[in-house]
């Protein structure tokens, strides 16, 4: 009797519920594997482009050749000038071909009167050079005041001062560099014409006047005198 109610017992615990353990060669065991993913394959490196570096935003090229279908060279539009675009020859071709004199046309501001001005080229070249040697170190790479304002020469006709400008070709490859050396009248360009000659002279062409201005008057310098004190 006591055992009946002892195994009565063991059945109705935890709520109720049958604990009755089946036996052990009645249970199977099914070991199923994980579910098959395939596996993860990683993605391809970008391909890189040889030439990405260089889509980037890229800096003028101060020396650029002349466009496709224009000539390197051009007819030289003075006796003193080269064969190339803002070129001047140098003083000891000049010499050797008895240029001793340099000419260009000018226009009075008051009378509008024009004629034809000339320059002694190894006195006023040798005023130039002194004082680029003198004052090179103290511009500081930046045209003077003489330089970006120049004193103009008086005017024969009417004979008021400071009066006559240089008439400068609208084509900038006409333009009489040499000339306007001499008189110290390189200030009278106007930006892009300076441009231009820095363009075809191998100098950098950005910045203000003052600045493209200096380098054209040590540019030019340095045509006619290549072995003097012209460098930065």
């Amino acid at each position: 009797m006591d055992n009946s109610n002892t195994q009565r017992r063991k059945r109705k615990s935890c709520g109720g519920h049958n604990l009755t353990t089946p036996p052990m060669d009645s249970l199977t065991l099914s070991l199923s594997p994980y579910p098959h993913h395939p596996t993860a394959t990683a993605p391809p490196p970008p391909e890189i482009n040889p030439n990405a570096a260089l889509s980037g935003r890229r800096r003028r090229n101060p020396t650029k050749t002349p466009p496709v279908g224009k000539p390197a060279t051009i007819p030289p539009p003075f006796p003193w000038s080269g064969d190339l675009r803002a070129n001047v020859r140098s003083l000891s071709y000049l010499r050797s071909q008895r240029i001793s004199s340099i000419s260009g046309d000018v226009q009075c501001k008051r009378c509008n009167g024009q004629y034809k001005m000339e320059f002694d080229l190894e006195q006023k070249f040798k005023e130039v050079a002194s004082f680029v040697a003198e004052n090179k170190a103290n511009m500081r790479q930046r045209a003077p005041k003489i330089w970006m304002s120049p004193a103009l020469p008086n005017c024969r006709l009417c004979n008021q001062e400071n009066s006559v400008r240089p008439l400068i070709s609208e084509k900038k490859k006409a333009i009489n560099w040499l000339f306007l050396l001499l008189g110290q009248m390189l200030g009278c360009c106007t930006l892009n014409q300076l441009k231009y000659f820095c363009k075809h002279t191998r100098n950098h062409r950005t910045g203000a006047k003052d600045r493209v201005l200096f380098l054209a008057y040590l540019g030019l310098c340095r045509q006619l005198e290549p072995n003097g004190p012209f460098y930065l």
